[in-house]
């Protein structure tokens, strides 16, 4: 995570806190090796190699993984406000397989907050540009929690 840029809003800065915090908290991200790179309000982006032990009979990546990838960037994002969220529903297509070594990454974007609720979709590529996932996750606020 980054410190203070030029043009950064407040709620920015937020969202940045609330992925700290997240994250030191995060034993699965951590282990997997999945970093937090940019993270705005309702949105995140998400990294991680896919390594040989990630893989299924087919020899590509279990599907799994690609949506913890994918599941991971979309909690980044919908926890961006200091209220804890989770997800209520997520679905995934995946479009391509990924294979050992590949490093992936996930952007999630919020679509729209409602009341407690949100839409939030989840692009995973591989660095080449490669759609591997489109994800759709609808979160669901927790009362009374902060971050």
């Amino acid at each position: 995570m980054r410190g203070p840029l030029v043009g950064v809003t407040e709620a920015d800065e937020v969202a940045r806190r609330c992925a700290e915090k997240m994250y030191a908290a995060d034993r699965s991200s951590q282990h997997l090796g999945i970093e937090i790179g940019e993270v705005a309000a309702g949105r995140a982006r998400a990294t991680m190699t896919i390594a040989d032990t990630m893989t299924n009979g087919h020899g590509i990546a279990h599907g799994g993984y690609v949506f913890l990838l994918a599941d991971t960037a979309f909690a980044f994002a919908c926890n961006t406000y200091e209220i804890a969220t989770v997800a209520a529903a997520a679905d995934v297509v995946f479009v391509a397989p990924a294979r050992a070594g590949d490093e992936l990454i996930a952007e999630a974007a919020e679509r729209v907050r409602f009341g407690r609720s949100g839409v939030y979709d989840v692009t995973v590529r591989r660095t080449d540009g490669t759609t591997i996932a489109e994800f759709r996750g609808n979160s669901r606020a927790l009362p009374g929690t902060t971050r």
